[in-house]
């Protein structure tokens, strides 16, 4: 279901929000992505955020910005709803900027950071355990850390990092997997953390919305003897809140107005 967005008279109110999203041909990532947008809205009910995707689903973002800049934007926040920074976030994001500026060199643009690493995605990821059925922090459960994977290889290496962070908040051990481009795979995690003895292991799902990898890293990971295997992140309010922080992160930078 498509949420409006808060739109304010352009130049009376903050710089609006763009928030990119991966994309994907599955019709539940979409209808994720506005939920969670719908509760960020509802966080700071006068600033506009408006919905994009890179690839799959329309609209995209180069143009909502031009649509923006139209309408006689002076500014806006690009945010992008990645959980690690890699080819999307260093590529194809500053590819779009570049080309709105080139067409829009009067509109103001800044680049949020990715949303992670972050230590409320940490918070994210234990609520979604927890629904699953797995206290946060405990001692007799192995957790698996599955993200998307990438070419890249500094964000597979941040999701090594954040495992070995995760480790100090109790769990028996947690270890990272990649649903593709990197190994271990989902099911090598389980069945090496079933062969070591771990009593209990669980699947931590780093994604921000159903599609194609988290249906498939499920169903994996079960097979490989998974105890149990966590929703997506999707509209957490630990997201919602991270998303607004990533926000004001940017707008502080370059000195535009928030509210």
């Amino acid at each position: 279901m498509r949420h409006p967005s808060v739109t304010t008279p352009v130049g009376t109110g903050p710089a609006p929000m763009v928030a990119v999203a991966h994309g994907s041909r599955d019709p539940r990532a979409a209808a994720t992505v506005e939920d969670l947008l719908a509760a960020v809205r509802g966080r700071r009910p006068g600033l506009e955020v408006l919905t994009s995707f890179l690839d799959h689903a329309p609209p995209a973002p180069a143009g909502v910005l031009d649509g923006l800049a139209r309408r006689g934007a002076g500014s806006a926040v690009v945010l992008p709803l990645l959980l690690t920074a890699a080819y999307h976030s260093k590529t194809d994001v500053p590819g779009v900027l570049a080309r709105v500026r080139a067409l829009h060199p009067r509109l103001g643009l800044r680049t949020a950071a990715t949303l992670g690493p972050h230590p409320l995605l940490v918070a994210a990821l234990e609520r979604r355990l927890a629904e699953a059925g797995v206290p946060p922090g405990d001692p007799d459960t192995a957790v698996v850390l599955v993200a998307a994977g990438s070419s890249d290889p500094s964000a597979n290496a941040t999701i090594w990092a954040m495992a070995r962070e995760w480790r100090s908040r109790g769990w028996r051990g947690v270890v990272p997997a990649f649903a593709s481009a990197a190994r271990p795979t989902p099911g090598e995690a389980v069945a090496a953390l079933r062969d070591a003895g771990a009593p209990r292991v669980a699947v931590a799902s780093y994604f921000l919305a159903p599609g194609y990898f988290a249906d498939r890293v499920r169903e994996e990971s079960l097979a490989a003897g998974a105890d149990a295997v966590s929703p997506v992140l999707g509209a957490a309010p630990e997201l919602a809140d991270l998303v607004l922080h990533r926000y004001d992160e940017a707008v502080a930078h370059s000195g535009a107005v928030a509210v």
